[in-house]
């Protein structure tokens, strides 16, 4: 869940009386906040008469907004621990592949003050609750450095000093052809030790996913999925042959687009192997009558397809890493000799 989004609608203050985020949502499991660093730089970089970016902190007013909203470095680690999550994120500035080195040293350098100023505020918050090391939430931070080898292990040493449970690769992870930046969140997995968990923010594409936890990434986050269903742009697995299935090599991904006319009258679901509601109950065929007499049912069961697709994805991708060791994963040099 995301700070920046909740911050605003339905508002803190609101997810506070409603018993914080867990009872909110219905949801027991875990749940990890973003600071909501990478929404606000992204609205400022569309058009940045919505905010600035300074040392302090991040400024901004989304188009249609009565008030501005100010994140710093303290007030998101606040927000996220009255929120009740169990993973929180510190504040990190973000940026583009293609921004230049001046501005991806200054984003290392702000980076580097604002995750110590969390650091110090999660501390504060949890020795005024009196929490243990057994019952505390988490706290990650996210490295910078853009395309930069030297940036990113300048950010990636900072944040290994001060300490965290957990790190997270930072900044756009495409470039401007749409092409996953594999050798330089390659690079970013070597320099934190296999102990800590790597989250691959932003990261939600199924092939993406599933390269990136080849070098050693155990979470992910994404609206791509939900947004997709929605779309009607559906996910399935192409190859029906177990071994590509279960080691997701070659082309074991496709897309089904729920709109072209050959699904009128296809009586199956979305995908033979998926025990979704929505493959369970429903035929393709249906999916497509619903999305084009623009049902509000088909974002649902297109959504619970897609969502599910992505569990079964995290099972195979969960069942196949636990045999392997970093040691067989790619490196950094194959990828430079491919």
């Amino acid at each position: 869940m995301n700070t920046f989004h909740l911050m605003q609608r339905p508002g803190s203050s609101t997810v506070r009386a409603l018993g914080g985020l867990h009872r909110m949502a219905g949801w027991d499991k875990p749940i990890i906040t973003d600071s909501g660093g990478f929404q606000a730089y992204s609205l400022i970089r569309q058009n940045p008469k919505y905010g600035q970016m300074t040392d302090r902190g991040i400024i901004f007013k989304p188009e249609g907004a009565v008030r501005k909203y100010q994140l710093t470095p303290e007030k998101t680690v606040q927000l996220q621990l009255s929120y009740g999550s169990d993973v929180v994120i510190c504040l990190d500035d973000c940026t583009h592949p293609d921004d230049s080195f001046e501005v991806q040293q200054e984003s290392v350098k702000r980076t580097i003050d604002w995750v110590r100023r969390c650091k110090l505020e999660f501390v504060h918050i949890l020795n005024q609750r009196g929490l243990t090391e057994e019952d505390r939430p988490l706290l990650f931070a996210v490295i910078q450095g853009g395309r930069s080898q030297e940036l990113r292990k300048r950010c990636a040493e900072a944040l290994l000093e001060i300490g965290f449970d957990g790190y997270g690769y930072g900044g756009w992870p495409l470039d401007s052809e749409g092409k996953l930046l594999i050798d330089i969140i390659a690079y970013t997995r070597e320099l934190v030790p296999s102990s800590f968990p790597l989250h691959a923010l932003g990261i939600g594409h199924p092939q993406n996913i599933v390269e990136c936890n080849r070098y050693g990434y155990d979470i992910f986050d994404s609206s791509l999925p939900t947004r997709d269903a929605r779309q009607g742009r559906l996910y399935s697995f192409a190859s029906k042959k177990e071994q590509a299935l279960e080691q997701l090599r070659g082309d074991w991904f496709s897309y089904v687009y729920v709109n072209d006319k050959k699904h009128i009258k296809t009586d199956s679901p979305v995908y033979e192997g998926c025990d979704c509601l929505s493959c369970s109950k429903y035929s393709l065929g249906y999916l497509h009558h619903l999305f084009k007499m623009n049902d509000a049912l088909f974002l649902r069961l297109a959504t619970i397809h897609n969502l599910r697709f992505m569990a079964t994805l995290i099972e195979r991708l969960r069942t196949y890493s636990n045999d392997k060791t970093l040691s067989e994963l790619k490196s950094v040099g194959d990828i430079v000799n491919q």
